[in-house]
């Protein structure tokens, strides 16, 4: 059986939601199985000594630019958050609480998160609008809501963390798959290939 792909992603992150739209059908053609893995980029940032590409001089304002350009070149709905970049950690943990608990709903969750975020500006950093998504995708809203609020989904989210950068993930969209590793959504032509040929 071949081995699944590992996608890593921030729910902040545009090219991670570009990323969200793809994996799943590129990974199909293929006869694979996606793990999502969510993690947080700032602690990734404040460890490689970085900060978010729309902060950076110069760098900001191609990036906004390049995100409209990105979702027009390949037909995928897009408005620009009027709140960037938002903590995340909140969506992050209940993905993790779903992947333990409702494992279906999971990544329906993950996909639709992106999308109140990146198409109609719903603030995800909020627990309520987190909570009421997932409650929208049949799951209890109390049971997912005293779950944020403990310790050990918190914890559960660090260990995520900790590990993914173990892995050498520094960005979002982070592609793992069979050893050969792919930062970014413009990579995902690379990806193809490598799934492909199983080399480039």
């Amino acid at each position: 059986m071949k081995a699944p792909i590992d996608f890593y992603f921030d729910f902040s992150s545009p090219y991670g939601y570009f990323g969200s739209l793809e994996i799943d059908k590129l990974a199909a053609r293929y006869e694979r199985q996606v793990n999502w893995h969510p993690v947080l980029l700032g602690p990734v940032f404040k460890a490689v000594g970085t900060a978010p590409l729309v902060t950076i001089p110069m760098k900001g304002d191609y990036s906004r630019h390049d995100m409209q350009r990105t979702a027009r070149f390949h037909n995928m709905l897009f408005t620009p958050p009027s709140n960037f970049p938002i903590g995340s950690q909140v969506a992050a943990r209940a993905m993790l609480w779903l992947q333990e608990q409702l494992p279906d709903k999971a990544v329906p969750f993950a996909r639709t998160i992106y999308s109140a975020y990146f198409t109609e500006d719903i603030d995800i950093s909020q627990t309520d609008k987190v909570v009421g998504i997932a409650a929208d995708l049949g799951v209890d809203r109390v049971a997912l809501a005293t779950a944020l609020g403990e310790q050990d989904i918190k914890d559960k989210l660090k260990q995520a963390i900790d590990s993914a950068m173990e892995r050498g993930v520094f960005g979002s969209p982070f592609v793992i798959v069979d050893g050969e590793a792919f930062w970014g959504f413009d990579r995902f032509t690379q990806l193809d290939a490598f799934l492909k040929n199983g080399k480039i």
